[in-house]
């Protein structure tokens, strides 16, 4: 028998609790008993994005959250500046094509987080621009990005500052209107612990301007009708109900351990297989601006990255992420994040140490299992 473990940027693992409570009888959405539902995740979405503003839900991957984003600011021919750092960020280029918006590239090297000054020096150029398009925590990179710094140059401009916040919510500190971030976007398979199918996004009064103004189509993504059916806890079309209620239950459990101790958490948990990989005599490829969401290691000279990743998952039932795009083969990713805790850990550095040694790689076995377990038995330990 083996087990399974997963360790990808998502989906990422499910409480117990959440798996359970959609195994219930559905319910309908059109009553007060869901719609209760609906407001204590609202209530509780808040807490998790440090936010006292309105946010929208909808049934959704990510994906679909970020062009909603596009489609509800600007209009035909507007200019926006896309940081271009990893796959995310090129997406955000790509929506924007595809709906007539100018897009104003800032191309980043996969593995750096932007410079800041890059986006002010682009904002002075051309005072007409109308949105800045960036990523908390680039996935495809384990790249995390300085958004308090970013949000201080962009509410001084008319731009508004949407920031891809899919996997680094919950691990990657996001103070969403202390930082001025006017639409901060999330889903639910990521530090959320829940399965795919929902997107959520928060909307800040200087985005709810602007949403009034848009001339970009939509229908389904509007979210003047989101914000309408919020007004009474309900949703314009059919919601996912028993991801709802998983949800419910995942928040809870951030609730009960208090955000900033899972911010802490996560933390941990990243400095523990960083100092593993270290050990191993591996390179990480963001060693400047190392997300707490994800490690991005590169792939040892002479050693197949498709090959690694595929045995660490048939013969170790370890799930790791690989290079997306032009990083195929060339790195792993491991991620630390959401419902997971130091054990989880200890097994995937094992996995991963047995499947280097069996590729030819000369490692000391439990070289990097000592380095992770020193940071886990000594608090506070760097």
């Amino acid at each position: 028998m083996k087990k399974e473990y997963l360790l990808t940027p998502g989906p990422t693992p499910v409480p117990p609790q959440a798996r359970e409570v959609m195994a219930r009888e559905i319910i309908h959405h059109r009553t007060s008993g869901y719609r209760k539902i609906f407001q204590q995740v609202s209530e509780l979405l808040k807490l998790v994005f440090k936010t006292k503003n309105d946010i929208l839900t909808f049934t959704s991957s990510g994906t679909g959250a970020m062009e909603a984003a596009v489609v509800n600011l600007l209009s035909p021919g507007d200019k926006a500046i896309v940081v271009r750092g990893g796959k995310f960020g090129e997406r955000f280029e790509e929506i924007c094509r595809a709906y007539n918006i100018t897009a104003i590239n800032i191309d980043v090297e996969w593995g750096k987080a932007v410079n800041p000054d890059l986006i002010a020096g682009a904002l002075d150029s051309d005072k007409q621009i109308s949105a800045v398009f960036t990523t908390l925590c680039e996935t495809s990179t384990g790249v995390v990005n300085d958004i308090q710094a970013i949000g201080s140059i962009a509410r001084k401009y008319k731009a508004i500052l949407v920031v891809d916040a899919i996997s680094g919510l919950c691990a990657d500190n996001l103070q969403t209107d202390e930082w001025g971030v006017d639409i901060a976007i999330a889903a639910s398979q990521k530090g959320l612990m829940t399965p795919p199918g929902l997107a959520f996004i928060s909307v800040s009064p200087k985005a709810r301007e602007r949403i009034e103004k848009s001339r970009l189509p939509r229908y389904y993504f509007d979210f003047k009708k989101a914000k309408k059916a919020l007004e009474k806890f309900d949703s314009p079309f059919t919601p996912a109900i028993s991801l709802m209620l998983a949800l419910k239950e995942a928040l809870e459990l951030i609730k009960a351990e208090g955000i900033d101790n899972v911010l802490a958490r996560h933390k941990r948990l990243s400095r523990a297989v960083k100092a593993a990989i270290k050990s191993l005599g591996l390179q990480m490829l963001a060693p400047d601006a190392p997300a707490n969401t994800v490690t991005a290691v590169k792939v040892p000279e002479g050693i197949d990255g498709l090959q690694l990743v595929k045995i660490i998952r048939e013969k170790y039932g370890v799930t790791i992420a690989g290079g997306q795009g032009k990083l195929k083969g060339k790195i792993i990713r491991i991620a630390h994040l959401g419902y997971m805790a130091e054990f989880d850990l200890i097994i995937g550095i094992s996995a991963l140490e047995m499947a280097l040694a069996e590729l030819g790689y000369k490692v000391k076995l439990g070289s990097g299992l000592a380095a992770a377990e020193e940071i886990f038995s000594t608090p506070g330990k760097e």
